[in-house]
């Protein structure tokens, strides 16, 4: 939780009680429906919950905004976004079904309004969103086939609307047929050494679709 702080210092009492919790909540969890990893649990603030929040320093979303959460697992990035922004509208989605009810459990404890979970594959994701976000549940060109459909054309954010995407070591092959694509390497925003190599790369939608 101290590295939470340290980075976001400006935290409302609700965020810092919600972030707090999330370490008995996953831990319950993980005991019941084993989401995260024996190995990776123990740094949850860290690997999980901190790199998410990566994304929040790039990109601070405007109330009202609209967020697909594809591949979130148990939850990442979309559940320490929707923390972040409460006013930011949510919708996780997995293909696993006992990830989504990880998910919805801790949205519920959490008293998350601004979060919806479903056991959806991407393809099928009915209406279009302002960011897609993702933790490399697989490879750009992949990704961007799922998603490239889905997403609003009129924006209003600095950061065109697009792919924000948390993916990690030399992308420059992946990356090859997006050369609109921006990388933030989170080495230079966290001092952890799980970032060394850990990266926000973000694709506007007209080079998207």
């Amino acid at each position: 939780m101290d590295e939470i702080l340290k980075y976001f210092p400006d935290l409302t009492d609700i965020q810092k009680e919600q972030f707090e919790r999330l370490n008995f909540l996953y831990h319950d969890w993980n005991e019941k429906i084993n989401v995260i990893s024996r190995k990776d649990i123990d740094s949850l603030y860290t690997k999980h919950v901190l790199h998410s929040l990566g994304i929040a320093k790039v990109m601070k979303f405007e109330p009202g905004t609209y967020v697909l959460d594809v591949g979130t697992g148990g939850g990442f990035p979309g559940i320490p976004l929707a923390i972040m922004f409460p006013e930011t509208r949510f919708y996780l989605i997995d293909i696993i079904a006992k990830k989504i009810k990880v998910v919805q459990g801790v949205s519920e404890a959490l008293g998350l309004k601004n979060v919806k979970a479903e056991q959806m594959r991407a393809e099928n994701v009915k209406g279009d969103f302002d960011f897609i976000v993702s933790r490399a549940v697989t490879n750009m060109p992949d990704f961007v086939s799922w998603v490239k459909t889905k997403i609003k054309k009129q924006h209003k954010h600095e950061l065109k609307n697009g792919i924000l995407y948390l993916k990690g070591g030399d992308l420059t092959e992946e990356l090859a047929a997006f050369p609109k694509a921006t990388e933030y390497s989170l080495a230079a925003i966290f001092e952890e050494e799980f970032f060394e190599t850990k990266k926000v790369v973000h694709l506007p939608l007209k080079f998207v679709v």
